[in-house]
């Protein structure tokens, strides 16, 4: 596992704007068959590794739990990815999972879908101890 840290948000450097809008939303337990085919679709072309043998009921599980926040990322109307983040009592957020579909891939979006992903990562960071 690869820890970075930002301690403020004036640290980060926004990514390029992307090449047509690009929008967050967030999601619920209840995608959780949605989120399992876009991780599928995501990582399965690297092999079997990570998250791609869950069921939709681990997902279900993983996105019920306090503090897991699940937002996808929307193209054209459509999901062209998603990510995870966590919320720690000491108000700490962790991107857990982030990734776009192959055809959004070296488009132009990775950079704008970071840039939104940290973005909301510091309005959910406020302690909850």
């Amino acid at each position: 596992m690869i820890r970075l840290e930002m301690t403020s948000p004036a640290q980060l450097i926004p990514g390029s704007p992307p090449p047509s809008p690009l929008t967050l939303e967030e999601v619920t337990a209840d995608a959780a068959p949605l989120i399992r085919t876009l991780y599928h679709q995501i990582w399965a072309p690297l092999g079997p590794s990570g998250r791609t043998a869950w069921t939709t009921a681990e997902w279900t599980a993983e996105l019920s739990l306090p503090g897991i926040h699940t937002h996808l990322a929307v193209i054209d109307n459509l999901p062209a990815g998603f990510t995870e983040l966590s919320v720690e009592p000491t108000g700490d957020v962790g991107i857990v999972v982030f990734g776009l579909l192959p055809e959004h891939q070296s488009k132009g979006f990775g950079g704008a879908f970071l840039t939104l992903t940290t973005q909301l990562a510091w309005t959910l960071n406020s302690p909850t101890t």
